[in-house]
Formats: structure tokens, sequence, C-alpha cells
């Protein structure tokens, strides 16, 4: 069911991929893929709060989850939670030192706070 939401989803079909990823939960609702993946889906509607609802469910399933913690930071973020935002960026940096995008969003976020000097390191540049 999850690879069928992933296909309705590039076909643009929004409900019905959320749908699938809902069935597939219903199937097995430790499936943390299928929880991160109707976040996803639910953020392409604009849906932050029930995307961050379903990251929050992958993450509880396996807690070491780096996408679940990035992609709710992204959410977090886009409702204007940057503090929050950080939070799940260091969890997700934590689990993946290495995920750019992760330090990049998390200092788009510092800067969103007017914490600009805070912001330099996270995304590559040396304090002034």
């Amino acid at each position: 069911m999850v690879y069928k939401g992933l296909t309705l989803g590039k076909l643009g079909k929004l409900d019905e991929e959320i749908a699938a990823f809902d069935r597939a939960i219903e199937i097995n609702p430790q499936d943390s893929d299928a929880w991160n993946n109707k976040g996803l889906a639910q953020t392409k509607l604009n849906k932050y709060d029930e995307a961050i609802k379903a990251y929050d469910k992958a993450i509880e399933i396996n807690p070491q989850d780096s996408k679940a913690w990035y992609s709710k930071g992204i959410d977090l973020g886009r409702s204007g939670k940057f503090d929050e935002a950080i939070k799940a960026y260091d969890k997700a940096i934590e689990i993946n030192p290495q995920n750019s995008m992760a330090w990049n969003n998390k200092g788009a976020a510092l800067y969103n706070l007017n914490k600009s000097e805070e912001s330099r390191p996270a995304i590559g540049l040396t304090p002034r």
C-alpha cells in the first residue's frame, strides 16, 4: 500500500495517496514509513498540523527516523514555529550529521528568529 500511495502522489491524486497510506497504517500501525509518507502527502495539501501529527507517530515508532524529524522541522517552520523546528532539525542532525538540508534549514530557522550570527555555522559560514 505504501508504494501505491507513492504512485498516486506522483500522479497528483493527493486524497487517494493519503487514503492508501491510511490503508497501509490500518494493515500495520507500526509502519513508520507509512506514517512519514502520510505526513509528506498532507504537506502537499498544506495540512501542516496533520502532517506534524503523522511525523510524531513515525518518530514514536522509530525515534531514530531522521527523515521524520527533518520533515517535522520543515512543517514546523512553515507553521512559523521556528524554535520547535530547530529542535527537530537538531534531532535529525544528531541522528545523521551529514544531512546538509537539516543544517541549512536550521540556519534558516535561526535567521527567521533574528539569530543571524547563530545561523552562520549551521549554513557553513564562519562566525564574524
